[in-house]
């Protein structure tokens, strides 16, 4: 009986010990799942598209986080010269972009113009000041994105300057930090037009797309798209900015109104 009863008690220990040790392996295994987070400093017209896609993304890549910085590009442009840490840059100016590649911070091999995009008049729903560009010196308020820093309010100062309107509209114009915060006043109605992209029109129930600007009144609206030498995580990073160029992404973006280069 004695021996029965060590018998059983030797069994119940090595159960114990057994289903301990899986734990530990199973904790382990957890400990050792880890995600690696790209941070990508993108336009802000970039918004709505490249957050899908790097949903999908996700779904495809679980263990690699895509954190988004969006601003307006010349402002991102200064962060990144300054050394703010970033994985990747996706631009809306490709002036912006190259004077990362001349300050040896993104190499040309590893970037790629991928998209275009077209500059728009936009008006409140409500508001029938303005109808064109014809008639836009008829505004009380114009919202553009400041020229310095949002690649949108250059385009908009270029083709005030092709259409000679420039000096008539200075004081009517209204200076914003992207060129989201322009849609926003337009959808508010604090000013009576505001110049953005399409794809950002697109995204708004509470304005309408009044005029678009000729080709030929502007620099090209090209998006480049590169990878940050310094980047403490080359390879994931690399791995979303390769699938930014594959058929599915490419495909979410043209959905927003971008057209593939």
């Amino acid at each position: 009986m004695k021996n029965s009863y060590k018998l059983k008690a030797a069994m119940v220990m090595i159960l114990i010990l057994t289903a301990a040790g899986l734990s530990a392996c199973s904790s382990g295994e957890t400990s050792e799942t880890e995600t690696t987070t790209v941070t990508v400093s993108a336009a802000a017209s970039l918004t709505d598209a490249l957050q899908e896609a790097a949903d999908v993304f996700h779904d495809e890549h679980p263990e690699i986080q895509i954190d988004f910085n969006f601003s307006g590009s010349g402002a991102l442009q200064q962060q990144i010269s300054q050394g703010a840490p970033a994985d990747m840059f996706f631009s809306a100016s490709q002036s912006d972009f190259d004077v990362l590649v001349e300050n040896g911070q993104i190499d040309t091999e590893h970037s790629k113009a991928l998209l275009m995009n077209e500059l728009v008049l936009v008006t409140p729903q409500d508001d029938q000041t303005v109808d064109s560009f014809e008639n836009i010196t008829e505004a009380d308020q114009i919202a553009v994105g400041t020229p310095e820093s949002v690649p949108a309010g250059k385009y908009a100062m270029e083709t005030f300057e092709t259409m000679g309107i420039a000096e008539t509209l200075d004081p009517l114009l209204v200076y914003a930090e992207d060129v989201r915060a322009v849609l926003t006043y337009a959808e508010r109605g604090e000013v009576n037009a505001g110049l953005v992209y399409r794809t950002d029109a697109l995204t708004s129930d509470a304005v309408e797309v009044a005029d678009t600007a000729p080709e030929d009144a502007h620099s090209p609206i090209v998006y480049p798209v590169g990878l940050i030498n310094e980047s403490e995580n080359a390879e994931a990073a690399e791995a979303f900015y390769e699938f930014l160029q594959t058929e599915d992404a490419l495909a979410i973006f043209e959905e927003y109104g971008f057209t593939a280069q």
